[in-house]
């Protein structure tokens, strides 16, 4: 069936998403196996994409950025989840952490950057999880204390998306512990030759095999004062629920594009396979589970349609954002689960690329905040 028309979409965003989808196809795409393997995507990977313009497509040019917006980002996410390419995170390094930057940083900060970002010389990371405090961010341990014109930082943290290659690094510290979310900062690290910062061992994960996730820690790390996000202490906590629905949109777009290429994959595989001497696709019970993820798929995609146009136009509410992530990466497991199925022992397979979206989808429903937090947000807005 025809993909359903995004509202948001023009003549010139529809050639830069043929041109993402090839690129992801051809440059990337036929390196993830070796990735997988090695559990990690090459560091000059990051410059291979920067060089490509896929790197903070809505950073403003002045800051060497494509002068793109949302609709960008959520152009090149949902082409690299088709492509399955989870090798490095962009959404994290461009859609995210370079957000922080922009939105709360200074000039001199986002000089010093974002033109760095842009290019891939910088790999980005945002370290928020800790071994005790995953989603409940009130609960994290690190510390940045102020001495002079540095913070000194100490603490670990863990699952950390881009840890093995990130040169900068947005840390969630807390500047007050006695002072709960309003004591927790941000503070920036850039990491190459840092005393006392260091990297623990590469996560071996479920799914996601190509990505590289780690667990870092920072022993009496100084940073300059001027590191500070915002320039003022303990808005750390209120920065992050600010930027949190485009996080959780994201992985809503990423869900999406994965549960079509789902469904295209299945409907390629049972055309072709033969059983009881006619093709699967005959089969009518082949045909009706098609039909339920084709209905889920579309009901996503209209759904996460309209979420984009609100975050383009500024009405994204954070319990909208948190149904969209979390029903859609819910649908996601769930479509995966019956495509799988109708592959039959093939679909256990890892050469099979349903048998890696399987994996893969799963920790969709836990990073960006659980889908029980989602839960929770959006029951506030209920009973308040």
């Amino acid at each position: 069936m025809d993909t359903p028309k995004k509202s948001w979409m023009d003549a010139d965003l529809t050639l830069f998403q043929d041109s993402t989808r090839r690129l992801f196809e051809k440059e990337f795409a036929p390196d993830e196996a070796r990735w997988r393997k090695q559990q990690h995507a090459d560091r000059e990977i990051w410059r291979k994409a920067g060089r490509m313009g896929l790197l903070c497509v809505s950073m403003p040019e002045a800051y060497g950025g494509g002068g793109g917006t949302f609709a960008h980002e959520a152009i090149v996410a949902a082409e690299q989840a088709r492509a399955m390419v989870h090798g490095f995170s962009n959404n994290v390094h461009s859609a995210i952490l370079a957000h922080y930057i922009l939105n709360y940083g200074t000039e001199a900060q986002k000089q010093r950057w974002l033109p760095k970002m842009a290019t891939g010389e910088l790999v980005g990371a945002i370290a928020m999880s800790e071994p005790g405090a995953g989603s409940d961010l009130k609960s994290i341990r690190a510390t940045a204390t102020r001495d002079g014109d540095a913070y000194v930082v100490n603490g670990a943290k863990t699952f950390i998306t881009n840890g093995l290659h990130a040169d900068l690094i947005c840390v969630v510290v807390k500047t007050d512990p006695a002072a709960g979310s309003r004591g927790i900062s941000l503070i920036m690290l850039e990491t190459r030759d840092l005393p006392g910062f260091r990297r623990g061992r590469l996560l071996e994960k479920l799914g996601q095999k190509s990505l590289d996730t780690a667990e870092l820690f920072f022993d009496a790390v100084r940073a300059p004062a001027c590191n500070l996000l915002g320039e003022e202490e303990g808005r750390g906590f209120a920065q992050l629920m600010q930027q949190l629905p485009r996080e959780r949109l994201l992985i809503a777009v990423g869900a999406v594009a994965t549960m079509r290429r789902a469904i295209d994959e299945t409907v390629a595989y049972t055309r072709t396979r033969q059983v009881f001497g006619q093709p699967l696709i005959d089969l009518q019970n082949t045909r009706f589970k098609l039909a339920e993820c084709e209905t889920v798929a579309t009901i996503a995609a209209r759904f996460v349609d309209d979420c984009i146009a609100r975050q383009l136009d500024g009405t994204l509410d954070l319990p909208t954002a948190a149904m969209a992530k979390w029903w859609t990466t819910q649908m996601n497991c769930q479509v995966i689960d019956e495509c799988l199925q109708l592959h039959g022992g093939y679909g256990y397979m890892l050469e099979y690329p349903i048998a890696r979206m399987y994996a893969d989808a799963r920790v969709g429903k836990i990073y960006g905040g659980s889908n029980e937090i989602m839960k929770e947000i959006i029951a506030r807005g209920l009973v308040a």
